[in-house]
């Protein structure tokens, strides 16, 4: 048993053995999904579903700017300091808790219809590092580095991609990573690559001659990312080999 304190309130859970065992095979054994994560959406299928919410009101977000503009003026140690700290973990509080009430079902409702489960083998913590560098050697788009920093975290992409793992316990589902290398600029009909085919955040439009494939971008990744299977992205068409591995178009939104 364990007992902590969190946002004001005190939580007490069970470690308790529910004698599960991990199916030996999936019931629907030949099923498989690439699933792409972005800031635009949390995840996005290879089957079309778009999985996503908003974590925090209008209202709350505008209520914890107030908080956090009282906060910078409170004196350190004060008890307002300590209700302003209080009220702003309130929120906080709820935003985790409906973030991780969305990536357990969400996780539930994939790993129980698909045996294989392919997502982007994406070094989190290090894309969500900070931009702001040393006084030294400043950071470069340091505003536009923690935009994307909070839009990747506020997702909860390595939250989902825990669920799904422990999801896939229950149902002898398999979640495996692949190199995410040109999924977002590979045609899935087609395999052509360049990095115009991706035209916009969510437009994706194949350039080889005689395809013309087009469709959302964020599928069309999650259905390369679902072709790879457990295999590397080779690079192909005219791209070299020191590109970004999960390149967006760089002029427009990174979703």
């Amino acid at each position: 048993m364990t007992v902590s304190r969190k946002s004001g309130h005190w939580f007490v859970s069970f470690l308790v053995d529910d004698q599960a065992v991990t199916p030996e095979q999936h019931v629907m054994p030949n099923t498989a999904v690439g699933i792409d994560r972005g800031v635009k959406s949390a995840a996005v299928t290879s089957d079309g579903d778009f999985h996503d919410r908003a974590f925090i009101t209008a209202g709350e977000s505008a209520r914890c700017r107030r908080l956090q503009q009282r906060l910078a003026r409170s004196k350190r140690g004060s008890a307002n300091r300590a209700k302003t700290i209080t009220a702003i973990n309130t929120i906080t509080g709820r935003v985790t808790d409906r973030r991780g009430d969305f990536c357990a079902q969400t996780a539930s409702r994939i790993v129980a219809k698909n045996a294989l489960v392919v997502l982007e083998d994406l070094r989190i913590k290090n894309m969500s590092a900070s931009a702001s560098g040393t006084v030294a050697e400043p950071g470069r788009r340091v505003r536009q580095k923690a935009g994307l920093n909070h839009a990747i975290l506020d997702k909860g992409w390595h939250r989902l991609e825990l669920a799904l793992t422990n999801a896939a316990r229950y149902t002898g589902s398999r979640v495996v990573r692949v190199n995410p290398a040109y999924t977002s600029q590979r045609c899935s009909a087609c395999g052509f690559v360049t990095e115009h085919n991706r035209e916009s955040q969510s437009v994706f439009r194949c350039k080889a001659t005689g395809c013309g494939h087009a469709e959302h971008a964020d599928v069309n990744a999650a259905k390369n990312l679902r072709h790879a299977g457990g295999q590397l992205v080779p690079a192909c068409g005219d791209l070299g080999t020191s590109r970004s591995v999960k390149q967006e178009p760089v002029s427009r939104a990174t979703g």
